[in-house]
């Protein structure tokens, strides 16, 4: 019996083989940051044991406020909502963190759950990935200040967002994934589309296209 494949969703479209250094030839660079960890959290931001201890477990501050996101030691850890968190790490520390997350949080009502089938994460940057952004969406990626994180529309789907280096990161549900990025090819054509090369970093979406 084969053993099973990791695959990410954009594998179809064969994007590594694609991939050279970006330059100024095209005005709009991508790819796939592929298989990540993300782990689903939610709990109470006005408790102050719960702050702790999810700080204390991953080595990251919770962000607490509205729509910001924090790094550290190679993982990121975005504001959802409320009450709800994604961390994101290299796929090799998460059952580290998962583990660390749960013993951390025992007695304390959280939920902690594994999501990394579920997402990914495509990295835009070039100097047309403004004009890329805006035919996609209705947000004003303009405004996007570092250290910020949006959920806003992309076509007929959605994503999270935040700026990375000098491009932008949008974070996508596995299923909207293929719809996403056919959608982002379009709108770049009039630009000039490039596969980047993506620096294997190691760490939570921060490879660099170079």
């Amino acid at each position: 019996m084969a053993e099973p494949t990791m695959q990410s969703p954009l594998h179809a479209f064969d994007l590594a083989a694609q991939a050279q250094p970006a330059d100024d030839v095209r005005g709009a660079w991508a790819n796939e940051i592929p298989l990540l960890g993300y782990v689903s959290l939610r709990g109470n931001s006005a408790d102050p044991a719960f702050v702790e201890k999810v700080s204390t477990a991953i080595g990251v501050p919770l962000p607490v406020d509205p729509c910001t996101f924090t790094v550290a030691n190679g993982v990121k850890v975005l504001w959802i909502s409320p009450d709800e968190w994604m961390v994101v790490c290299a796929r090799s520390r998460l059952g580290e963190l998962i583990a660390a997350l749960k013993a951390g949080l025992q007695g304390i009502r959280s939920q902690v759950v594994d999501n990394s089938g579920g997402y990914t994460q495509v990295l835009l940057q070039g100097r047309n990935a403004l004009d890329v952004l805006q035919h996609a969406s209705v947000y004003n990626f303009a405004a996007l200040q570092p250290g910020r994180v949006v959920g806003t529309t992309f076509g007929k789907s959605s994503v999270y967002a935040y700026r990375s280096g000098n491009g932008f990161c949008l974070l996508m549900r596995r299923s909207f994934a293929d719809y996403i990025w056919r959608y982002l090819a379009r709108a770049a054509a009039p630009y000039g589309l490039g596969i980047a090369a993506i620096e294997a970093t190691g760490h939570a979406g921060d490879g660099v296209a170079g």
